[in-house]
C-alpha cells in the first residue's frame, strides 16, 4: 500500500508542465496575433478588390439588360439606360434598408 501512495501522482503541477503550458499559451497568441495583424494588413486590399468585382458585376448587368433592349454600348441611349439601372438599384437598397429596420 505504501508503493501506490509513493506512484501517485502529485495534485500540482510539475515546474515542467506549467513551463509548457505556458509556452503553448505563448504559441496560441502568438498565432492569434499574427492572424489579426494580417486582416488587418490585407482588409484594404480585400475591400478594394471587392468594390472593383461589383463595379465589374453591375456593368455586366447593364451591358446585359441595356443590350437586351437594343441598346449599344457607348451610344446615348445606353448610358441612359444604365442611369436608369442605377436608380432601380439604389431605391432597392433604399427598400431593403428600410425593410431591415422594421420600417416596412
Amino acid at each position: 500500500m505504501t508503493e501506490a501512495r509513493s506512484k501517485a501522482r502529485p495534485s500540482q503541477p510539475t515546474a515542467d508542465e506549467t513551463q509548457r503550458l505556458g509556452i503553448g499559451a505563448a504559441l496560441v497568441l502568438a498565432v492569434v496575433t499574427a492572424l489579426g495583424l494580417h486582416t488587418l494588413v490585407s482588409a484594404p486590399a480585400t475591400r478594394e478588390a471587392a468594390q472593383a468585382e461589383l463595379v465589374r458585376v453591375i456593368a455586366d448587368e447593364d451591358r446585359d439588360v441595356c443590350g437586351q433592349l437594343g441598346l449599344r454600348p457607348g451610344t446615348n441611349a445606353f448610358v441612359a439606360c444604365s442611369r436608369e439601372l442605377a436608380n432601380v438599384r439604389r431605391k432597392q437598397s433604399d427598400r431593403d434598408q428600410a425593410a431591415a429596420a422594421g420600417m416596412l
